[in-house]
């Protein structure tokens, strides 16, 4: 459907430009021109739809900014220059470049609702991240925190504690004590150093499901997500919305093993293939080990053969050490 649709637009200029032209004599420069600015037309679309929004606005706002300041440069020195014309028209066009290169520039951080809160007087925040149910039952968002490695300010919308405090209160003994150590982490979060956490009534009553809320909310108030929740990660960046997922994070300060390396590991069990075995190391990385069916219930070095890094986590290949 796009694309007949950019191809009527297309034709559409083609034949202004025939008929704007040709009756100067040029039958085939009018759709040649027509054709050309057809093209800018069409292909601006794919521009655009990668501009974030906050280039647009801080683009706007400089290039405003920069013509207003060029006139109250040029207004006092009017009735000292004879032909002012050309220095006005040459200051403004100088003045509005930089000021729109500067707001372009500098506009990532700017939304459609950080502006409505600026002239509301509410002021612009920067740095905002929401956090999820299962970040916070998670608990580990706490440790990353007191590490220093966070900061800024931490979102909770109304939605999200609703959704906790019901875990909490369910009937179910397993359920009931996630809920409660989710409460007692966001409670230890508010107390750290650097963090301010702020419960908002921000709700979209449209939107039934939780994620989906969670990503219109990132995308009105341009913040980061944060989750350990896979489907939430890739619809969020389906959405353009940044996220910072726990479990990557995890994964990603794992310690490095190339192959070759001599590890000391303990084989808990058998593989799926056949004469395998399976250990893990401290940090829960699968090890498997190849010929390990015996050495079960053993502790046995292993040289690594390979590494595997998956969503799911990393996987390391190994054979018992003969040397």
């Amino acid at each position: 459907m796009m694309n007949l649709l950019r191809l009527f637009v297309f034709g559409v200029f083609v034949l202004s430009g025939y008929v704007l032209i040709n009756p100067y004599g040029y039958a085939y420069e009018g759709p040649a021109i027509g054709a050309m600015a057809g093209i800018l037309v069409v292909g601006s679309e794919y521009f655009f739809r990668k501009l974030r929004m906050g280039k647009i606005i801080g683009g706007l706002t400089g290039l405003f900014i920069g013509v207003v300041l060029a006139k109250l440069i040029i207004y006092p020195l009017r009735s000292l220059i004879e032909d002012h014309r050309l220095i006005t028209t040459a200051v403004e066009a100088v003045s509005a470049y930089i000021g729109l290169l500067i707001g372009f520039t500098r506009g990532d951080n700017l939304s459609i609702a950080g502006t409505v809160r600026l002239f509301r007087g509410q002021g612009v925040e920067e740095n905002l991240k929401i956090l999820d149910t299962s970040s916070i039952i998670d608990g580990r968002i706490a440790d990353v925190c007191d590490t220093g490695f966070l900061d800024g300010v931490f979102i909770v919308p109304q939605f999200i504690l609703q959704e906790l405090q019901h875990i909490a209160d369910s009937s179910d003994s397993m359920k009931r004590s996630r809920g409660r150590r989710g409460l007692d982490v966001l409670h230890r979060v508010q107390k750290l150093s650097g963090i301010t956490v702020k419960i908002i009534d921000e709700d979209f009553p449209k939107i039934k499901e939780v994620d989906s809320k969670l990503v219109a909310l990132g995308k009105l108030m341009n913040a980061k997500i944060i989750t350990n929740d896979f489907n939430l990660n890739k619809v969020a960046q389906l959405h353009d919305v940044p996220v910072l997922n726990i479990n990557e994070l995890a994964n990603a300060l794992k310690p490095v093993v190339l192959p070759g390396e001599l590890m000391k590991v303990f084989i808990i069990k058998e593989g799926k293939e056949s004469n395998q075995g399976v250990a893990y190391t401290e940090d829960g990385t699968m090890v498997v080990v190849e010929n390990a069916r015996k050495l079960i219930g053993k502790n046995v070095d292993v040289a690594v053969t390979s590494v595997l890094q998956t969503t799911a986590g990393r996987m390391i290949f190994s054979k018992p050490n003969t040397e």
